[in-house]
Order: structure tokens, then C-alpha cells, then sequence
């Protein structure tokens, strides 16, 4: 009976969301990159865009996971477009292990990739935006887990100018949410030229996946959610930070089903009227009891790339 619900659920979700298109937005190397566009349900004007970046360690995953689909029906239903992109997924072979500096230049060319594509993707909504109704000064970028990083690296390259981010023009995010999500760096703290957008960021203090604070040697390293919340209060910019106390990575997906009513509030009042959000929700539950909170970079690399 238990499976039979499931299904039926399943069913009615694909449903509900089989007014989406597919569209192909880049060609990376011979790979072909797709986004697939769900409209706005009950929506005729104008309306945000929640450009979405799926996780799997930029090794694994899909933009037409199952499990991401009833966000997307939330979304639609709130009145937002959402569109839910492919990104190269460079560590589908394993970081290279020849020396560390190989292992660096593996990762860093798999989130720059992966942003790069975002930003790709960003270019083909914004061309299309008369035609779909697409507000351009209310786009968010979102992801889970690599997709966060994701969305947080195209964030700050468009903000430092990068020449990456330069088919963008003058544009910018309205919005980032953030599912578990940091920023690679190899020279030291994230550096931002130009005041980022409005950010929410959620995640777990136990998270042994995505440093919730930074992991990093020698400058290189990610920064996490609480550091960077750290550097938006400091630049007295627009931030959301849900801190979960004793959350492990199930932070990556949990806040798209429990923390629905935060995100929409999130994009109704940061991205939608402009609001200077400065907010720090720190949240502990019974459920979740105490448990390792500090990890190293090997800790990290272990969890991902067993």
C-alpha cells in the first residue's frame, strides 16, 4: 500500500509539472547542456525566475531527480518560473591524485565549470525573458549541495567581474538560496569587488560533505555559510542564514520541503519588494542530538570521493 501511495504521489507530481520544456542552452566539449523551463502556474504577468543547480558532488546527479520535483511544483505554485539546468559534472572520473596541486586544479576547474554553465544558462533565460514572461530583475539562482556551490560561485564571479560572467552584461542576480552550499577559493577568504545580492543560505552545523564554516590549507579551500554570512554582515548586505545545530547534509535537500514558507518569504521580500533583509535563524531540534561538529579537508574528501 506504501509503495502504491508513492507512486500515485509520484504520478500526480509529473503531473502537475508536465507544462515544462526542454530546451538545449550550451555545448561544453562535446557535451550537450539541457535546462528544462516549468512556468508559473496561474500566472499571466511578468514574474521571478528560480534558476535551479542540482547536487552530486559534481560527480553524479540529475536536473529531473524526482526528489526535486515537488520543489519546483511549490515554486510554480507560488507564482515563479522555475528552469533547472545540466552543468558539467568534471569529477565524474575522480580527482586527479598526481600531487596535490592536481587535486586543487581538479577541483577548482569542476566548480568554475559548473558555474560557468549557470551563468550559461542565466544568458538563454534572459534572451527569452520577453517571451516567457520572465521578470529580469527577479532571477534567483538556487541549488543543493554542489548545486549550491554553484549558484554561489556564479554569484561571486559575476561580482568580481569575472570576463565569464561578462555575456551577462550589467545583469545580476535578484537572489541566491543556498541548500548546503560554500564557495572554492585559492586565495584565501572569497573577495567581492561589487556587493553581492540578497543570499539565504541554509545548512548544518555537523555537515561532514559541505564545510558549514571553511575547510581549507594554505588560502585553498571552501568557505561555508557561516563564514559567509560572517562577510555579509560585515558588508552590511542583504543575507538569511539558517544555521540547523547538529544537521548533517541533509540540509542539502530537507529546507525544500520543511522550509518552504522561509524560501517564499525569502524571495517575496528580498527579491520581490526589495527588502534588506539581515536575518540569523539558528534552529536545534530534539530529534537531532549532539554529534561531531568539526571536520578536516581530509574528512571532507573522504565523505565525497570514497
Amino acid at each position: 500500500m506504501k509503495r502504491l501511495f508513492t507512486l500515485i504521489a509520484t504520478i500526480a507530481v509529473a503531473v502537475s509539472v508536465s507544462a515544462q520544456t526542454t530546451h538545449l542552452y550550451a555545448d561544453r566539449d562535446g557535451e550537450k547542456l539541457y535546462f528544462d523551463h516549468y512556468p508559473a502556474v496561474g500566472v499571466t504577468g511578468s514574474r521571478p525566475c528560480v534558476i535551479f543547480a542540482f547536487g552530486g558532488a559534481f560527480a553524479r546527479g540529475t536536473r529531473s531527480d524526482a526528489g526535486y520535483l515537488p520543489y519546483f511544483k511549490a515554486l510554480t505554485e507560488a507564482g515563479y518560473d522555475v528552469v533547472s539546468i545540466d552543468y558539467r559534472k568534471h569529477l565524474a572520473k575522480g580527482i586527479d591524485t598526481d600531487g596535490l596541486k592536481g587535486a586543487i586544479i581538479t577541483m577548482k576547474n569542476a566548480v568554475e565549470y559548473a558555474a560557468e554553465d549557470m551563468l550559461a544558462a542565466t544568458k538563454v533565460v534572459l534572451d527569452n525573458a520577453e517571451r516567457w514572461n520572465i521578470d529580469t530583475t527577479k532571477i534567483v539562482a538556487c541549488g543543493s549541495s554542489a548545486g549550491a556551490i554553484t549558484a554561489l560561485q556564479a554569484e561571486n564571479m559575476i561580482c568580481n567581474g569575472d570576463k565569464r560572467a561578462a555575456m551577462l552584461g550589467e545583469f545580476n542576480y535578484a537572489g541566491v538560496v543556498s541548500f548546503a552550499g560554500a564557495i572554492f577559493s585559492v586565495s584565501g577568504k572569497p573577495k567581492w569587488e561589487k556587493a553581492p545580492c540578497a543570499i539565504q543560505l541554509f545548512h548544518g552545523n555537523a555537515d561532514s560533505n559541505v564545510p558549514y564554516n571553511k575547510a581549507s590549507a594554505m588560502g585553498v579551500g571552501f568557505f561555508g555559510s557561516k563564514f559567509l554570512a560572517k562577510q555579509f554582515e560585515k558588508m552590511d548586505t542583504p543575507y538569511w542564514f539558517y544555521s540547523a545545530h547538529y544537521r548533517d547534509h541533509s540540509m542539502a535537500g530537507d529546507p525544500m520541503y520543511v522550509n518552504l514558507e522561509e524560501i517564499k518569504a525569502f524571495i517575496n521580500r528580498a527579491v520581490v519588494k526589495g527588502e534588506k533583509l539581515q536575518i540569523v535563524q539558528q534552529v536545534s531540534d530534539a530529534k537531532h542530538p549532539k554529534c561531531k561538529t568539526k571536520f578536516g579537508v581530509k574528512d571532507y574528501l573522504s565523505t565525497n570521493y570514497k
